[in-house]
């Protein structure tokens, strides 16, 4: 029987993940739980945001379901402790490198999006973030100049394997989809980029039914708002992706619809929605669910090979709004509750 851990974590996190946890029981699948404290609830009960007990769990599960982490009260805290620090150490431990940001524009919210009803249609797209390389895990640190002054460092590096078993990704990403994939890259400024571009056209060797075309980072994030409808999958580094695939969610139109999945070897995957813990509305019933909802779909296809499942969760998702399920972000006064009911009752 699959172990699923779930790990609510801060502000609206624990609302959330309550709502994936019922849309997943309601399928009835043979499933277990298994809940642990993580981020800066973590901090507050055990001294430690990631505690071994909560990385005990991710390791024994067959999946994880995870809320949102962060509150400005930690961030006075050495960084270390920091409830951030949980998610990268997650990602590290447990080697899950390719994080899949699909950004889609669902039917009857044209007008969520900041764009043009007819560019944010045409959005469909697929983001293959690279996680457990780049300045997020090189040498950084901080030091004294020889004129005395302060600075700070983070290093950018890449492996050519770390490379190529992104891109892999990337390539049999697009080529379950429309057989497009863009490398995003700056590969005209810095020399990891051209070994990033480098590898990723040596492994296009193996994808001839994969078109290849490559773009500058800077072009990227400017064509994400011009023309969205261009991209079926990019593949691209861990700051650059970070970035762009925020950007594509708002596009999409909120930040509450869109799930994420991050994947190792094996099947282990990371399932989270990509908006953070908002401690802002914490507890007021108002986060929207269904990215927590579609992220619990896209662990049932990519960590326990149940497609149709995964399936049936995203036409009740559609459906729900087809039948005019909006919380606050999406125009409307639904709860966190009702509108997991909205999923619940076209399941």
């Amino acid at each position: 029987m699959p172990l699923i851990a779930l790990l609510p974590g801060d502000g609206i996190g624990p609302e959330v993940i309550a709502e994936g946890r019922r849309v997943l029981e309601a399928l009835g699948l043979d499933l277990t739980f298994e809940e642990a404290p993580v981020g800066g609830a973590a901090y507050e009960a055990l001294g430690h945001p990631l505690p071994v007990s909560t990385l005990d769990l991710a390791e024994q599960a067959d999946a994880i379901l995870f809320g949102a982490v962060g509150d400005a009260r930690f961030d006075t805290l050495e960084r270390a402790l920091r409830p951030e620090q949980a998610v990268l150490g997650l990602r590290k431990e447990l080697n899950l490198y390719a994080n899949l940001r699909p950004a889609k524009l669902f039917p009857g919210l044209e007008d969520a999006s900041a764009l043009r009803p007819e560019v944010a249609g045409a959005i469909d797209l697929v983001i293959v973030r690279e996680l457990t390389g780049d300045v997020y895990f090189g040498e950084k640190g901080r030091r004294e100049t020889i004129e005395g002054l302060r600075e700070g460092y983070d290093l950018m590096a890449y492996d050519e394997v770390e490379v190529r078993r992104i891109a892999k990704i990337g390539f049999d990403t697009a080529r379950g989809r429309t057989g497009k994939l863009c490398s995003v890259d700056k590969a005209n400024v810095l020399e990891t980029s051209q070994l990033w571009r480098d590898v990723v056209i040596e492994t296009a060797a193996d994808y001839p039914d994969v078109t290849l075309t490559h773009m500058y980072v800077d072009n990227a994030a400017m064509q994400l708002v011009r023309n969205p409808g261009q991209f079926d999958t990019i593949v691209t580094g861990n700051l650059f992706g970070d970035i762009l695939s925020d950007q594509a969610s708002m596009c999409a139109g909120s930040i509450g619809m869109l799930p994420s999945a991050s994947l190792g070897h094996g099947g282990k995957g990371m399932y989270e929605p990509i908006h953070g813990s908002a401690p802002d509305i914490a507890g007021q019933g108002k986060a929207n669910p269904c990215a927590t909802i579609l992220s619990a779909a896209m662990l049932l296809r990519h960590s326990l090979d149940q497609p149709d499942a995964a399936d049936r969760i995203e036409a009740a998702v559609i459906a729900a709004l087809t039948g005019g399920a909006r919380t606050a972000d999406l125009g409307g006064g639904m709860s966190t509750r009702a509108m997991g009911d909205a999923v619940l009752a076209h399941l």
